[in-house]
């Protein structure tokens, strides 16, 4: 068994060559994906599509599960090698049906991005009961991760990468109350909650997986608003936040984490594609390196509004105690027992 991240053991740069202002295609440029299978959640917007695009260019098949079929079909048009699927992650048989889809055709498969996602939203909760951002964000993601396992093992080398955000400062997971049933809701902590729960999920996972050479990485892939970002904010909200100018036009500084899709790709494609990280998996990345942990102690509150100081990871959100309380937690929640 080889090294786990548990409380950021593993938590530090190694040197990538690449950086903030790093595009996908600089990233996957060399690497040759011909014969891969990837399946890529929300892969037909938004860093999704990127996503998507720069991996059929290097040469893999890819299945893209889709909410809006319509959509999909549209924006994934004249996309080679590109197969679209119906699933709603806030909706468990249809994963279980999806997934068994995939299973029934024997493939391996090479790349599972976890890439999917909700944010800023009202509270909203599925059949279940669970809260949206919790549902759709990890429990979703868990159920298909654990559905697809076989077809992973198979692959005999296959990575999970779960992108999460920096709004994971925003909240720790309330384990005893994570649906938000006796405290009161504020979309920002269910956002956060959720991503903090895919940094714990990615670091559980890397170390349950690796004796089956699956390995799992988490990830900020910047803010991005030519993503659904802006889609229940005002203008003036994204101004507080800084990702608009006074003239309500889109602020580009890679540095301070305001970038374009093809940069806020770039870390998801390094997770799922780079040689460098044959040997380390459970961390977290930003800027296309492994992030650095975040010691200020800074109440992240404080930092809302703005993004010049977005950047590394909470030592909450790699406490091997909370990865596995998450794990217990999302089998009760789904009634699936994975890797049990």
């Amino acid at each position: 068994m080889g090294q786990n991240n548990y409380q950021g053991a593993l938590q530090k740069p190694i040197g990538s060559g690449f950086g903030a202002s790093s595009t996908s295609k600089e990233v996957i440029n060399g690497i040759n994906l011909t014969g891969k299978v990837a399946i890529v959640t929300g892969g037909y917007a938004g860093i999704g599509l990127e996503t998507v695009k720069v991996f059929v260019a290097a040469g893999a098949t890819i299945i893209v599960p889709a909410r809006d079929l319509e959509k999909a079909k549209k924006n994934l048009e004249g996309i080679a090698n590109v197969e679209i699927e119906s699933m709603d992650l806030m909706d468990p048989a249809s994963i279980d049906a999806f997934a068994e889809k995939f299973l029934s055709s024997g493939r391996p498969l090479h790349l599972l991005i976890n890439n999917a996602g909700i944010m800023w939203v009202p509270l909203n909760r599925d059949a279940r009961g669970y809260e949206s951002h919790f549902s759709t964000n990890h429990l979703g993601h868990f159920q298909l991760t654990a559905r697809l396992w076989e077809a992973l093992k198979k692959a005999n080398g296959a990575r999970v990468v779960n992108v999460s955000s920096w709004g994971h400062h925003f909240s720790q997971v309330h384990f005893d109350d994570p649906n938000f049933e006796n405290r009161e809701y504020e979309t920002r902590m269910g956002y956060g909650q959720s991503k903090t729960a895919n940094i714990l999920f990615t670091l559980e996972l890397d170390k349950r997986g690796q004796e089956f050479s699956i390995r799992s990485y988490s990830l900020h892939p910047g803010a991005i608003v030519e993503t659904d970002l802006g889609r229940l904010l005002s203008t003036e909200d994204l101004q507080k936040l800084g990702v608009y100018d006074e003239n309500g036009k889109v602020i580009y500084d890679p540095s301070t984490g305001r970038k374009s899709i093809p940069q806020g790709a770039s870390t998801t494609v390094w997770c799922a594609t780079s040689p460098q990280l044959n040997e380390i998996g459970g961390v977290y990345c930003e800027n296309t390196e492994v992030a650095d942990l975040d010691l200020t102690n800074t109440d992240p509150r404080k930092r809302v509004h703005g993004v010049t100081k977005i950047f590394g990871v909470m030592p909450y959100s790699l406490e091997a105690e909370s990865a596995g309380k998450l794990w217990a937690l999302s089998e009760k929640l789904t009634g699936i027992e994975f890797l049990g």
